[in-house]
């Protein structure tokens, strides 16, 4: 029998979620070395980082039990025109939905969405330590990895957070194929609206 925290459905953020996506931030800034930040952004911060960052790729959050449970969302590996094919994947689950297969599931959609738009290579920039403690494990290395990413650099001691330092490193997973003569990436709204009007229930 299926309860109701075991249904999730994965949508677009709307404005509306910036203080529940702030909270589940603030969790990983305060508590963790996931993310090198030492303070919580303020929610005028975070809104406008949701609208520029929406305005080009997709940002989906997903929900479980009636509850934001986690968010995703992809933004320039670099800045300059000839990485347009290749972006970078940002993911923060409620610690205390984590291990329900919640990340994945979203994971899965926005590489869907990044597929759509033309994304050939995705990026996730991951803290890792040289010694697991309480801030830090490989915890996201390896559900990146599982996910098909694969270590592709390392900055060592190049994080420090809590009075230790901390690795960092780069994973990557192609998802297209590169071609000769590259169609253009699409971004914006109708990228955006093309993947939801096919829906990630």
């Amino acid at each position: 029998m299926t309860s109701a925290d075991d249904i999730s459905a994965v949508r677009d953020a709307v404005p509306g979620d910036v203080p529940r996506l702030l909270e589940i931030y603030r969790y990983y800034v305060l508590n963790t070395a996931v993310t090198f930040d030492y303070e919580v952004p303020s929610e005028q911060d975070f809104a406008r980082q949701l609208e520029e960052i929406s305005s080009r790729y997709p940002y989906l959050v997903i929900e479980a039990g009636g509850r934001t449970a986690g968010y995703a969302c992809a933004h320039p590996f670099v800045g300059r025109q000839a990485y347009d094919w290749s972006a970078e994947t940002t993911i923060y689950m409620d610690p205390d939905m984590r291990g329900r297969g919640l990340g994945a599931k979203l994971y899965a959609a926005l590489e869907e969405r990044l597929r759509e738009m033309g994304i050939l290579n995705l990026y996730a920039c991951i803290g890792f330590p040289g010694k697991e403690d309480e801030y830090l494990t490989t915890a996201s290395a390896d559900f990146h990895a599982h996910l098909g990413f694969r270590k592709v650099g390392e900055f060592r001691s190049c994080g420090y957070k809590f009075g230790r330092w901390y690795h960092m490193i780069w994973m990557e997973k192609v998802i297209g194929e590169h071609r000769q003569n590259q169609p253009p990436v699409s971004h914006g709204a109708r990228a955006s609206r093309q993947g939801a009007e096919k829906g990630h229930q």
